[in-house]
């Protein structure tokens, strides 16, 4: 898995996710699960490294079953979410196994012919970059941001963690515009 190229890997990740778009009814939501689970194991990573890939989605999927259990019934609300977490994990698979630099590469070559129709594909591939490295960076703030919570002893004030958080991703955010903005970037 690591020696395919980045082009392979994005290819099948698209395949993949037309795949998972016609899994239907609880057999193919387990089915798609053990392909998840396969295509780790193919790759020589494990049980660690895919929890590691949906471990930061576990309370947005708990909310979004809840909604959709309410509103399309328990069977399509665990095939719907069982379709979401699998396409997070394969993401995380091709991220995890190519080096950024290479799918960047691949994005470019592929949004060249959009030139025409006045898309950059450099820039395109700048915003994908930035948003590849503020997940990370996002998730180290909350971390911080958690453990000053804890050492003030508020784990369960929700205002102690989330207004920390936002402060932090909006300076964040502003140094990083006023850093693209030095380098002509701003348009």
């Amino acid at each position: 898995m690591h020696r395919l190229g980045a082009g392979t890997k994005l290819a099948g990740l698209c395949v993949c996710s037309l795949a998972l778009l016609t899994v239907d009814g609880p057999r193919g939501a387990a089915l798609a699960v053990v392909g998840v689970m396969a295509v780790f194991a193919l790759a020589g990573l494990g049980p660690r490294a895919l929890w590691a890939q949906i471990r930061p989605l576990r309370w947005v999927v708990v909310c979004l079953l809840a909604v959709q259990w309410w509103v399309l019934g328990p069977v399509e609300a665990v095939v719907l979410s069982t379709r979401l977490v699998a396409l997070v994990a394969l993401a995380g698979l091709v991220t995890a196994t190519t080096p950024t630099a290479q799918v960047l590469d691949v994005v470019e070559r592929v949004l060249r012919p959009g030139r025409r129709w006045g898309l950059d594909p450099e820039r395109a591939a700048l915003v994908l970059a930035l948003t590849l490295r503020s997940v990370p960076v996002l998730t180290d703030l909350a971390a911080r941001v958690r453990d000053a919570q804890r050492a003030r002893g508020r784990e369960r004030d929700v205002r102690a963690f989330a207004v920390p958080l936002v402060v932090g991703s909006l300076r964040r955010a502003d140094a990083l515009g006023e850093a693209l903005a030095a380098r002509g970037l701003d348009d």
